[in-house]
């Protein structure tokens, strides 16, 4: 006859130690939120022109908004065009795969937009997308 190689003993009310997988649960849980990408947005509200072929922007990390005065806002604090290229250059080292979406408000000037997507391009970033109500 053939003995089994281990005796296995059944303990009556043996708990079920839980700390390994708590433990797993926090590590994944501390590894998800390091690793997430927070959306900064821009601050304020724009009426943003109209278009036909507007198509929505999922994956837009950097908000720069342009309002009526020409006043540029970004994390909801007014940014100086002279500081503009810095700022995006920071916001661009947290996440290198940044894009950027300017919501420009229609009685901006041209100017500033053009401003900002210069900022935008010297600060090497070339994923730009400018903010449009569909019709």
């Amino acid at each position: 006859m053939r003995r089994p190689f281990g005796k296995f003993v059944e303990e009556e009310d043996s708990p079920i130690d839980l700390t390994p997988m708590l433990d797993v649960v926090f590590i994944l849980l501390i590894f998800f939120i390091v690793t997430a990408s927070f959306v900064k947005e821009s601050g304020i509200e724009v009426n943003k022109p109209q278009a036909q072929s507007a198509v929505k922007k999922e994956l837009a990390n950097i908000f720069i908004a342009i309002n009526e005065h020409d006043e540029i806002w970004i994390d909801k604090r007014k940014a100086d065009v002279r500081s503009l290229r810095a700022i995006i250059e920071r916001l661009n080292a947290e996440n290198p795969q940044s894009s950027i979406v300017i919501q420009a408000d229609k009685r901006s000037t041209n100017e500033k937009l053009v401003l900002v997507m210069d900022a935008a391009r010297q600060a090497g970033i070339y994923n730009i997308a400018i903010a449009a109500e569909n019709q």
